[in-house]
């Protein structure tokens, strides 16, 4: 079900689930009444009781969407709570997870991005941080999750060159000698930026057969970064 738990902080959980935990995604060719389900047996899983995750419908933008209440999933790569359980799902992708400190003893703000590609290149993850902090987050921890690595993620030559221009770190080669992308190394980078502390950092998803993979495999579904506190 999970690929990595832990309970980063008192009354506080971070999660990558597996392919045990089935595909989380309603926009990949899946009865949508299985994925729902997956999503119940999940939140059961993470003892959510009558909370649910909150998902997002992803675009491979830069909004940052605050949540307030469970609802509709808004259109967004980022989306910043405090306390509300969050979900960003990947099949390749940087899905990162974030808890920050309230300040003078205020909730905890928790956050999850969504950073591909264009995300990376747009620097999504500097926007979601400055939404953390302005609703009141003081010290910021990061999780990065299981992502395409740079040594995997091959891409032609002149992409390379122009994410690299925005993000200098993420420039790589694959283990075969061609253009590739290091979208973690961006990720890291950009949250080192904003003294962000990153606490863990996934394994390659086209390297592990256990977690979905776009790249491996087209016809795939997706898995989750969670983050919620404890009830």
């Amino acid at each position: 079900m999970f690929w990595w738990r832990q309970e980063v902080r008192p009354g506080i959980s971070v999660a990558f689930s597996d392919d045990d935990a089935g595909n989380l995604a309603l926009h990949v060719a899946d009865d949508p009444d299985d994925v729902m389900a997956r999503r119940a047996r999940l939140e059961a899983a993470a003892g959510l009781g009558e909370r649910h995750f909150q998902f997002m419908n992803q675009v491979h933008g830069k909004a940052v969407a605050f949540i307030s209440e469970f609802g509709d999933g808004p259109t967004a790569d980022a989306m910043v709570s405090k306390g509300q359980p969050l979900a960003v799902m990947v099949a390749d992708c940087v899905p990162v997870v974030l808890v920050g400190e309230g300040r003078d003893d205020a909730d905890p703000v928790l956050a999850v991005i969504h950073a591909g590609r264009p995300g990376v290149a747009a620097d999504i993850v500097s926007a979601a941080v400055v939404e953390m902090r302005n609703r009141g987050a003081a010290a910021i921890s990061a999780w990065v999750g299981p992502s395409i690595c740079g040594e995997c993620y091959e891409v032609p030559e002149q992409l390379r060159a122009d994410v690299a221009s925005a993000v200098p770190e993420t420039w790589s080669t694959t283990s075969w000698g061609t253009p590739a992308l290091d979208l973690p190394a961006g990720v890291r980078a950009q949250l080192r930026a904003h003294d962000v502390a990153v606490e863990y950092s996934g394994e390659c998803t086209r390297e592990t057969p256990s977690l979905y993979s776009y790249r491996r495999n087209q016809r795939t579904g997706r898995f989750a970064g969670l983050v919620w506190t404890h009830e």
